[in-house]
């Protein structure tokens, strides 16, 4: 490489060939040569036949129906028994010829335009009511534009958990984006149909739900991102008392996390919200129906059950319709709009809420059950004959 640039540039000075051969001991052909190439002299060796050329037909065949599959699987369907790192090199080399090329565009969120969502599973087990620890999912909510965050623990993972925590963490932001955008989480929609529920939820803020199409993480890399930061700015050193400690001090560090610049937009989160909130849509002016519910008629147990708990009921609703309504942090049971029933809403699954105050009405609905009631009997035993004639049809009789 260095004398072919030598070459070059004494002959561009004026060098004679043959003075150029001498000065560097080269033949006069070699420097002719090297004056005529459009580049640098280099080694190619003439494609051999390899040990793996006979497979190489074979390989090409299942890389086309199947572009992933591993390497060492191939060499067994193919039956190669030689060296299984020279096996993968030449497996890598074709490989990208039959997987699909999927390309990532650069993404630029507007102002108001979108918040992307989704469940985040803290590595650690949360204590419950039982003294059951378990994992519980985090809905975290971002503002595409300004990367905003906002996050909280929910008991489930289904459509009406969903919905509260969708409907709180928006109260947070004080505005609606118009697009909530999802992957295909079960409790929001499958297969491109929303699940029941969400559609009349998007109908009322007047927003629409976007789920993406599979093997589409970049739409939704920045909750994803926050995810991971979470995971590595947020746990490291916490520890957890309940679901209520955790949303506690998620919420305590989710003020000092907005403040931080973000590298990719190189701002404030806070400092960028309000532009944001200002191009997104109004809060609704109609409160908002959601959460569980249910009617259902009491029974002699006078307990409800709601998510896998059961909750215990005023007695004295005992065969009567009640509307059972349900929040992230209340259960309540309603006897023609009164409360019958107010509880803090359990997140143990199989677990069983009792009110004292049921309890003792209910033993004393039983004791005036079991009580027999005094016959009611008058001063006067004598009876009018008359009575009997009417009975029997006699009256009037002669």
């Amino acid at each position: 490489m260095e004398d072919w640039a030598l070459i070059r540039r004494l002959a561009s000075d004026g060098v004679p060939k043959a003075q150029i051969a001498v000065r560097l001991g080269i033949s006069r052909t070699t420097v002719i040569k090297a004056v005529n190439s459009d580049g640098p002299p280099r080694y190619e060796r003439s494609p051999r036949p390899t040990s793996f050329t006979p497979f190489e037909g074979r390989v090409r065949s299942l890389l086309k129906e199947h572009p992933l599959m591993p390497a060492t699987v191939i060499a067994e369907r193919v039956g190669w028994e030689g060296s299984i790192r020279w096996f993968r090199d030449n497996v890598a080399r074709l490989r990208p010829e039959h997987r699909p090329v999927d390309p990532a565009d650069r993404l630029f969120w507007v102002a108001g335009d979108a918040a992307q969502c989704d469940l985040w599973f803290p590595p650690r087990k949360i204590p419950l009511e039982d003294g059951t620890t378990v994992l519980l999912p985090v809905l975290v909510m971002v503002a595409a534009h300004s990367r905003f965050v906002t996050a909280r623990m929910i008991p489930t993972r289904k459509t009406e958990d969903l919905l509260l925590g969708s409907w709180e963490l928006i109260q947070q932001l004080g505005a609606v984006p118009r697009r909530l955008i999802w992957d295909n989480e079960p409790g929001i929609g499958q297969k491109g149909r929303l699940a029941q529920g969400v559609a009349a939820f998007a109908g009322t803020l007047a927003t629409k739900v976007v789920q993406l199409r599979p093997y589409d993480p970049e739409s939704k890399g920045i909750v994803e991102r926050r995810n991971g930061w979470f995971e590595t700015s947020f746990m490291p050193g916490r520890t957890f008392a309940s679901p209520a400690d955790f949303n506690a001090q998620l919420a305590e560090w989710l003020e000092r996390a907005n403040w931080r610049v973000v590298r990719t937009i190189k701002a404030r989160p806070v400092d960028l919200i309000d532009h944001d909130r200002s191009r997104m849509l109004p809060l609704p002016p109609i409160p908002l129906q959601l959460g569980w519910r249910e009617r259902t008629r009491l029974g002699r147990d006078y307990y409800v059950r709601l998510d896998a708990s059961d909750y215990s009921v005023d007695p004295q609703a005992i065969g009567r319709l009640v509307d059972v309504t349900a929040d992230l942090d209340r259960v309540r049971v309603r006897l023609d709009g009164r409360i019958v029933a107010d509880h803090a809403r359990s997140w143990a699954r199989g677990s069983t809420v009792t009110d004292s105050a049921h309890v003792e009405t209910a033993k004393w609905l039983r004791q005036q059950f079991q009580t027999p009631r005094p016959a009611v009997i008058g001063d006067d035993l004598t009876r009018d004959l008359a009575d009997y004639d009417r009975a029997f049809g006699i009256e009037g009789v002669a």
